[in-house]
């Protein structure tokens, strides 16, 4: 079991979301108040592609685990400024398969899509950091590590301090890709 430790919205697009004391979920449309909340894709550069596809990036989660290894080697960073809206502790969110649930709190629950892809925004917060936010597998394929994306399966509020339960989708379990 993991825990929220933070939860970020923003009603305007801008790369970092500020934090919040709660943040509420809505069925099937992402975080009230947020930019990215909707039914069709929201994130600018999908819109422009074909603004008729189903909305898989309503919740963005990321693990704070990310922000002690970059500042090993020397980064800043803190909950919301990656434009994550929950941010977690003592998840493997990486790890998960495509349609994983996550309860976050009593009511609400999210539905693992796939993974985040770093974008050149990241070295706009700081220089070389983006650098940072993708590892090679052992066949020299790059992973990100920007956390997991998701859709609202249940709405509810959402809270810092709030445990994360893990529900896995039934085998065969199919590896998290960029959505």
């Amino acid at each position: 079991m993991g825990i929220v430790t933070a939860v970020s919205r923003n009603g305007t697009y801008a790369f970092t979301k500020p934090n919040r004391d709660a943040i509420t979920l809505l069925d099937g449309l992402g975080v009230e108040g947020d930019v990215h909340a909707g039914v069709t894709v929201k994130h600018r550069f999908h819109m422009r592609k074909d603004p008729t596809r189903p909305n898989l990036r309503q919740v963005h989660l990321i693990h704070e685990e990310l922000f002690e290894e970059v500042r090993e080697a020397g980064f800043s960073v803190t909950a919301g400024q990656l434009g994550e809206n929950v941010t977690t502790r003592g998840l493997d969110l990486l790890g998960l398969p495509t349609g994983a649930l996550l309860r976050l709190g009593g009511e609400a629950v999210v539905e693992v899509t796939g993974l985040r892809n770093p974008c050149a925004q990241i070295d706009g917060l700081q220089k070389g950091l983006l650098k940072r936010m993708v590892e090679r597998d052992g066949d020299g394929a790059p992973r990100p590590l920007t956390g997991v994306m998701s859709v609202v399966r249940a709405g509810g509020v959402v809270r810092p301090g709030d445990p994360i339960v893990i529900e896995l989708p039934d085998r065969p379990h199919h590896p998290l890709r960029i959505v």
